[in-house]
C-alpha cells in the first residue's frame, strides 16, 4: 500500500505544478494583453469612483487582477483551517471554493450591466437558436464563453455530485436561463438571447473537461471512503 502511495504521489506534484503554471502564464498573457485598456481605468478605480471603474469592462477586470492576492490569502486560510482538523483535500477544496467565486462574481457582474437605454428601451428577446452568433463576434462569443468557466471548472472539484460533464451543462445552462431572465426583467437595455445560454453552458463543459483530471479524483474518493475495512484473520 506505501509503494503505491509513493508511486501515485510525483503524479499528483506534477498535476499541481502544471496546474499553477499554466495559471500564471494564462495571467502573465492576459494582463500583457489588456495592459493599456486597463491603465486606462486605473485612475478612476485608485480614486474609489464608481463612474469609469465599477461600471466599465475595464474597471472590473483591473479589480478583479488586483483582488488576486487576497483571494490567494483567502485560499491559504482556509486550507490551513481544513489541515487543522484533518481534512483530506484541504488545498484543492479551498482552491475550488474561492476560484468559484472570484472567478465567476466579475463576469457576472460585468453581464449586469445595463445597456444605453435601460428601463427605456423596448426588451428584446431572441429565442432562435444560433441567429444571434453571427452577431456577437470573436470579442462576444470568448466572453459568453468565460462567465461560466470558473464555474465549471471549479465545481466538479468541490462537489461530487457535480462530477458529470451533463451535469455541469445543465448547471451552466440554468445559471445562464437565470442570468438572461434577470436582463429582462430588470430591462437593463440587453438582449436575452438562447445563444447566450448556448455559449455559457457550452464554457461551462469545455472549462470542466480541462479540470477532469482533478474532479475525477473527487468522485472516486467517497466509493473508497464508504468500503468496508476488511476483518482481521484470526
Amino acid at each position: 500500500m506505501n509503494h503505491h502511495a509513493s508511486l501515485s504521489a510525483p503524479p499528483r506534484r506534477t498535476h499541481r505544478i502544471v496546474l499553477l503554471s499554466l495559471a500564471i502564464l494564462g495571467m502573465a498573457s492576459a494582463v500583457f494583453v489588456v495592459r493599456r485598456p486597463l491603465m486606462m481605468s486605473a485612475p478612476m478605480c485608485m480614486a474609489g469612483r464608481w463612474h469609469g471603474c465599477f461600471d466599465t469592462f475595464n474597471g472590473v477586470v483591473l479589480i478583479t487582477l488586483v483582488a488576486l492576492p487576497l483571494a490567494a490569502l483567502v485560499v491559504w486560510a482556509l486550507a490551513h483551517r481544513r489541515r487543522a482538523v484533518g481534512a483530506a483535500s484541504a488545498w484543492r477544496m479551498s482552491l475550488a471554493e474561492v476560484g468559484m467565486v472570484h472567478g465567476t462574481v466579475p463576469f457576472l457582474w460585468m453581464t449586469m450591466m445595463p445597456g444605453a437605454g435601460p428601463g427605456t428601451a423596448p426588451r428584446r428577446v431572441s429565442l432562435v437558436p444560433l441567429r444571434d452568433l453571427v452577431t456577437m463576434g470573436s470579442g462576444g462569443i470568448v466572453g459568453n464563453l468565460l462567465i461560466f468557466a470558473a464555474l465549471g471548472f471549479f465545481a466538479p472539484m468541490r462537489f461530487a455530485a457535480l462530477t458529470s460533464v451533463l451535469r455541469i451543462l445543465a448547471l451552466g445552462a440554468g445559471c445562464s436561463v437565470l442570468v438572461e431572465t434577470a436582463q429582462y426583467v430588470l430591462w437593463l437595455d440587453r438582449v436575452s438571447s438562447v445563444d447566450d445560454v448556448l455559449v455559457n453552458a457550452t464554457g461551462a463543459v469545455l472549462a470542466a473537461l480541462a479540470s477532469r483530471c482533478w474532479w475525477r479524483t473527487t468522485a472516486e474518493a467517497p466509493s473508497d471512503q464508504s468500503r468496508p475495512a476488511p476483518a482481521p484473520a484470526g
